[in-house]
């Protein structure tokens, strides 16, 4: 028998911190990746993973500074900025809105950090739960249902999930909405943020806003980590600025040392751009982006790549900026892909390659983001460079 654990719930984030907040340039988001728990401390580890550019590697040299393809250098250190001053003063003065919500924990595709060490358990097996995580749905309903209608909370939350999924049974939102009321009434933390969504939404129950936010503060205050990123999320579109952000801090802070990658992206934004912030917290703005980013989130490899090529919040590492803005490009983020072309044309922690950083700007512009300069650049190549460049994005697109 296995000891007994919560259902494999796949909450979801009702709101989302912008990517342009405070500074930060705004991505594209791909499909999000399932984020994983990280230890409860942020611990620093820049290497980035190691990807190579698709260069010439016989003719050019690798270059730690901008090298345009007509042969002329800048003068030594002038590393133009991926973003500049005029592009953060406006995303400093866009207000913060929230999204219309993502899935937090439903991220697919990425490699998941080490799971902390469980506290040994030493109360009594759950038969239900052991069926319901070996798989056999039904003989968890058989065995949840009886303990439910007498009042069990997790027993509750348990059939709530398995008529929620359709596990081994019809789907059945109604009578799932039914149970994680009940377990919310009952106290159960999980089931007071599933209920709490669905309060919000108004989805298979009336849409109580009030209720909603008041489910979501008790799951978070009894340790639920999505409820603790979403109410900090519910805070700050209920008092935008800085004030909201400061308020949600203490709940991202929790939500971020459980794991929630999407909490990990807004303290590495706090941290280093809110007044106020103790200096301790703001010089670790950078290990919490890179946590986010080795979760699989794709706004905070773009941001991380920025940091890293724009000397943000650490010390300058062309070489491990340009592999997370490759790895976020890949992934689809369509930032990524158009400032991964002028890493390319300039020679930005790579080989300068006209083909591959043509590539990336046939892929961006085809999703909607435009770059005269990136034009011009296009326009000038060989008709040979650009089919090939045009071959190329068609083949990434297709794979």
């Amino acid at each position: 028998m296995l000891i007994r654990r919560s259902p494999s719930l796949h909450p979801f984030s009702l709101l989302l911190l912008s990517a342009t907040l405070l500074g930060a340039p705004a991505g594209l988001r791909a499909e999000d990746a399932l984020p994983g728990v990280n230890d409860a401390a942020p611990v620093v580890d820049d290497a980035a993973p190691v990807v190579q550019g698709g260069a010439d590697e016989k003719t050019t040299a690798k270059r730690g500074r901008i090298t345009p393809f007509n042969g002329a250098a800048l003068p030594e250190g002038e590393i133009p900025a991926l973003q500049s001053p005029e592009d953060a003063k406006k995303a400093d003065a866009e207000k913060l809105e929230p999204s219309s919500g993502v899935n937090v924990l439903d991220r697919m595709g990425a490699e998941l950090p080490a799971l902390p060490q469980e506290k040994p358990f030493a109360g009594k097996a759950d038969d239900a739960y052991g069926a319901f995580q070996r798989g056999y749905y039904l003989t968890a309903m058989e065995l949840a249902l009886p303990r439910a209608q007498l009042g069990d909370a997790a027993a509750q939350t348990l059939v709530a999930e398995i008529f929620s999924q359709g596990l081994g049974v019809g789907r059945n939102p109604k009578d799932a909405a039914f149970w994680y009321g009940q377990a919310a009434n009952a106290g159960d933390p999980s089931a007071m943020f599933k209920y709490a969504l669905l309060l919000m939404e108004g989805r298979d129950v009336p849409r109580d806003k009030k209720r909603s936010e008041e489910l979501m503060k008790k799951a978070a205050d009894l340790g639920n980590a999505s409820a603790q990123f979403n109410y900090g999320q519910l805070l700050v579109a209920d008092m935008p600025g800085e004030k909201g952000l400061k308020a949600a801090l203490p709940y991202y802070e929790k939500s971020a040392e459980h794991g929630i990658a999407d909490a990990q992206y807004a303290l590495s934004q706090i941290y280093l751009n809110v007044d106020g912030i103790d200096e301790n917290k703001r010089a670790k703005a950078r290990e919490w982006l890179l946590r986010a980013a080795r979760a699989g989130f794709d706004t905070a490899q773009l941001d991380l790549a920025i940091w890293l090529v724009d000397g943000v919040g650490g010390d300058r590492n062309l070489d491990q900026g340009f592999n997370w803005m490759l790895r976020a490009a890949r992934g689809g983020n369509v930032v990524a892909q158009n400032k991964l072309s002028h890493l390319y044309v300039n020679a930005i922690g790579t080989r300068p390659d006209p083909v591959e950083a043509a590539k990336w700007y046939v892929l961006s512009r085809r999703a909607g983001l435009k770059d005269p300069a990136l034009e011009d650049f296009y326009l000038g190549l060989t008709d040979e460079q650009q089919k090939a460049a045009l071959s190329a994005a068609n083949k990434h697109r297709s794979s």
